[in-house]
């Protein structure tokens, strides 16, 4: 729970932090880069909570992460760019932090 709950949390303090004027706009943004984790949909089973995302997952790869840094450098994509590494980088430390139980 504490995993999900950083996908809103993080992505709501750099909003706030860094785009006070319309931190809005830009958490609702970030936010809907959540979407990535339709990949999930392809996996048997969809949801197994010792499973690493990164790099099992189509859309978590390193390939696709590569994709993500790409994102950065048109203005256009650079929030979703930043939503989708905010992304990956808590997917990437649930994998390193999981409980082995």
């Amino acid at each position: 729970m504490i995993h999900i709950a950083l996908h809103f949390i993080i992505p709501w303090l750099i909003a706030k932090i860094a785009f006070p004027k319309r931190w809005l706009k830009v958490w609702l943004i970030l936010c809907a880069t959540m979407l990535v984790d339709i990949d999930h949909l392809l996996a048997d089973p969809i949801y197994d909570p010792q499973r690493c995302s990164i790099n099992f997952h189509p859309l978590h790869t390193y390939w696709a992460i590569g994709g993500y840094v790409l994102l950065l450098i048109p203005k256009k994509t650079r929030l979703i760019a930043i939503g989708l590494l905010i992304h990956m980088l808590l997917d990437w430390q649930d994998c390193h932090f999981k409980l082995p139980w």
